[in-house]
């Protein structure tokens, strides 16, 4: 295993990326099954970072500034049940806007920021160091699948102190059923034993409402969806033409998700792992799900993953939830 980086007196960074190899074997293979897909974890370099930062301050994306109110309103009554002596775990920080909410209002013993964005996450993390430096920060760049099982092995990190996983934003939904219940269970590892979740799940609304937070004005969730491309010609230089592609996003309300894609206007191919792959006209890649839930129903799904629930809270408005719960 890599060993950690000291870059500040409270700041480790370890980098634990998989290979290049690994992605594009990865990718060639999702792309080539007969509904192409891609990983939203793709969304994530530099540019897809800031790309999602603004989409989060458009008018029509709710959730965002909706779940940060319900944050700081609550914060103090989270830490009335949770207590001091913890280390927050954040798989997906992104660039941890919203954990300075938490920070702001606790004093951790630790946080640790878990995200595939490199340069992202040294920024955020240098910032959070510099801000809080009674805190110990260590941050972790990798993805999902390494992020559940890592943060025991991390070199002189207690085992004693208990673990909050915290999940902000509407992530929860991009997994489909069965890897939603998977995931949670991996997050049920991540908290440990006498560890806690506080997790945010979007819920049911006008399929006018959704569509839009997905289809903004100024474009940039179209853009994020692209960038996928980008991101993949830069990593593993297939060879998308992105001008090739346009983004589609709307409500599937049989489902009860918004479902994004990347559609292609014109017969395309691209070289990746040593394959070629053809893409027809009008072939959709499917990017991303955002599934859709009730209170109820998502407290069930944190019950069957092995957590008891404590508490949630959702706005006035009934737009998004915020979840804690306890590892049972």
């Amino acid at each position: 295993m890599p060993q950690p980086q000291q870059l500040l007196p409270n700041l480790t960074f370890l980098d634990l990326r998989p290979p290049v190899a690994d992605a594009a074997r990865e990718v060639a293979a999702s792309l080539s099954a007969a509904r192409p897909t891609l990983d939203p974890k793709y969304f994530y370099d530099e540019r897809g970072s800031s790309l999602f930062d603004a989409i989060t301050r458009t008018p029509e994306y709710y959730p965002t500034r909706t779940e940060a109110a319900l944050l700081r309103e609550h914060a103090a009554g989270m830490a009335a049940q949770l207590g001091d002596d913890l280390v927050i775990a954040e798989p997906g920080a992104g660039g941890c806007e919203k954990v300075r909410i938490l920070l702001d209002q606790w004093r951790p013993y630790g946080y640790m920021p878990l995200e595939i964005s490199r340069e992202c996450l040294l920024d955020a993390s240098r910032a959070l160091a510099g801000e809080y430096p009674s805190v110990r920060f260590d941050a972790v760049c990798a993805d999902y699948s390494q992020a559940l099982d890592f943060p025991a092995d991390l070199p002189g990190y207690p085992t004693d102190v208990p673990r909050l996983v915290f999940f902000p934003g509407s992530t929860i939904g991009n997994f489909e059923p069965a890897a939603r219940a998977d995931f949670l269970a991996g997050l049920r590892r991540l908290a440990g034993d006498d560890g806690y979740l506080l997790i945010g799940a979007d819920l049911q609304k006008d399929p006018a409402r959704l569509n839009a937070a997905y289809n903004d004005s100024a474009g940039h969730t179209a853009a994020f969806n692209l960038n996928a491309l980008e991101h993949l010609n830069a990593r593993l230089e297939c060879g998308f033409d992105v001008s090739a592609f346009e983004h589609r996003a709307f409500y599937n309300e049989t489902l009860g998700r918004i479902e994004m894609h990347l559609e292609c206007k014109k017969a395309h191919s691209i070289r990746i792992d040593g394959h070629t792959i053809e893409l027809a006209p009008g072939s959709r890649i499917h990017t991303e799900n955002s599934y859709k839930f009730t209170v109820e129903t998502f407290t069930r799904e944190l019950s069957d993953a092995g957590f008891a629930p404590l508490s949630s809270w959702v706005d006035d408005e009934g737009l998004f939830s915020i979840h804690l719960a306890k590892a049972v």
